[in-house]
């Protein structure tokens, strides 16, 4: 096949006229927008934002569908009520993606958003991007936790002012901001080695200390200390850890391989050089659901042959990953 069959032949599929299935069709989209090349990044955007709707909702019964390609169909087609609650039921979606929907969607998407408590527990800002949300009603504020401010007497200042005041303090997450001025004073200054004279377990200490204490942990504790630490739901916390100059690779490529990770530590991760220069660690992102597509792909022209071999008969990659493994052998066979 020539350079120009070959373009001709993408530049179809940037098209949507290939009789593609439709996560296939998808799939390809989002390659050929994330491309070099002009045209076929042009055309395929355009495809997207006029893809049939019955295409992406079709797309979207593909359970392993890549959370990449997940997100860039709600940020082109999120305005559309049936795409974007597809999306909601999808089980790769995106925090990200959530937050986008919670700052945009109004209706049903909107209720079936604010429904979703498990996910807005787990993150601030998805609840914060609800409840500042211009259609969430009353109803919908409280149920998020939203206090109501309480205009109270004050000589000095007019009802608008102090509404104003704790409008805005009602609303500020409070841990996203962390106060770190006092962690220096001799006073205010963690001590393991005291508190574990008082016979308690680190996991004990765990439960008493503030955020501001578990991120200094996180940077400068043992081995124990970021066993622990890793797993705290707070981004400020467990991303610290990666920062900690006595973390080992053998916990890099642990944070790597498990599928719960969140987005920033794998994006940590992919930023360091030496870390990622590693075989293993290479291997682990590939199959990483937290991995950017893009990324992953480049990894898997690293990998071993037999390593290739067990993503094809794996059940925990994308679709994506899974075609270009069986591509890459069917390549290598040759």
């Amino acid at each position: 096949m020539s350079n120009k069959e070959g373009h001709d032949i993408r530049l179809s599929a940037a098209r949507g006229i290939l009789p593609l299935a439709a996560p296939d069709l998808v799939t390809a989209l989002f390659v050929f927008i994330h491309s070099n090349n002009d045209e076929l990044k042009e055309t395929a955007s355009y495809t997207l934002k006029h893809l049939p709707q019955n295409l992406l909702l079709a797309a979207f019964e593909q359970h392993d569908l890549h959370s990449a390609i997940v997100d860039l169909i709600v940020r082109v087609r999120g305005l559309d009520q049936d795409v974007a609650k597809a999306a909601l039921g999808h089980r790769q979606i995106r925090i990200s993606t959530l937050i986008y929907l919670a700052e945009q969607s109004r209706g049903e998407v909107l209720s079936l958003l604010v429904q979703r408590q498990i996910d807005w527990r787990r993150s601030e800002a998805l609840r914060h991007a609800l409840i500042k949300n211009p259609h969430s009603d009353m109803e919908m504020k409280l149920r998020l936790g939203w206090v109501p401010p309480k205009a109270e007497p004050d000589e000095n200042a007019s009802r608008e002012d102090v509404t104003s005041e704790e409008v805005e303090a009602a609303d500020t997450p409070p841990e996203d901001v962390v106060d770190t001025s006092g962690e220096d004073d001799e006073d205010d200054s963690f001590s393991v080695e005291d508190l574990d004279e008082e016979g308690l377990s680190k996991f004990q200490l765990l439960q008493e200390m503030t955020v501001a204490e578990k991120i200094k942990m996180a940077l400068t504790g043992d081995k124990e200390w970021r066993s622990l630490l890793i797993r705290e739901s707070n981004k400020q916390i467990n991303t610290a850890v990666l920062r900690n100059s006595r973390i080992t690779d053998a916990e890099v490529l642990s944070v790597a391989q498990n599928r719960t990770s969140n987005e920033e530590l794998i994006r940590l991760i992919l930023l360091n050089k030496d870390w990622v220069k590693q075989y293993d660690i290479k291997k682990a992102l590939v199959s990483h659901p937290r991995t950017p597509l893009r990324i992953a792909l480049k990894f898997m022209n690293f990998l071993s042959e037999k390593d290739i071999k067990k993503i094809v008969i794996s059940r925990n990659v994308s679709q994506a990953i899974l075609t270009n493994a069986r591509r890459m052998l069917a390549t290598r066979s040759r």
